[in-house]
């Protein structure tokens, strides 16, 4: 395989500090170096090198038994929405209508209360199984329609007994 000239000055780097060990002598130095970067392929930087020692890193320091390493950092959170956030869910619609039937029903001679009582319920049952959002506003057409159903009655049965 073809060596580079990066393998190359490493290749040199080791020979110098063989030089300045005392390992090699001027001549063999001097030999050697120009042989590195005249070198082509990783076999000759190894012919170079083979008969010098590694001088790595010194021994590491011997690891008390009551050593304990400290715990890698999490890594992040996948977002698993590419822009963020999450949509938030859909509000329901029989809510919706429960909210606006209950506040026609004062116009309406209590058929739109009557309306919003039937969308009140089934809004809150679709809320529960679903996890949409629209429970307040089931919840006030709820209450809006049972009062103005109320009214209604009331009216309709002091009208029955006045006459």
């Amino acid at each position: 395989m073809l060596a580079g000239d990066a393998d190359r000055e490493r290749a040199v780097n080791v020979l110098k500090d063989a030089f300045t060990e005392g390992r090699l002598r001027q001549g063999e130095y001097e030999e050697r170096i120009g042989r590195a970067y005249a070198a082509r392929t990783y076999s000759e930087l190894d012919e170079l090198t083979a008969d010098i020692p590694r001088s790595g890193p010194a021994q590491p320091y011997p690891v008390p038994a009551t050593f304990k390493p400290l715990p890698r950092p999490m890594p992040p959170y996948p977002q698993p929405y590419p822009y963020g956030y999450p949509p938030p869910p859909k509000t329901n619609g029989a809510a919706i209508g429960a909210l606006v039937c209950s506040l026609v029903g004062s116009f309406s001679f209590g058929l739109g209360s009557a309306g919003a009582i039937a969308l009140g319920h089934v809004a809150k049952k679709q809320i529960k199984e679903r996890g949409d959002q629209g429970d307040g506003m089931a919840t006030a057409g709820l209450v809006i329609g049972y009062l103005g159903l109320a009214f209604w009655i009331l009216v309709w049965v002091l009208s029955a007994v006045g006459s």
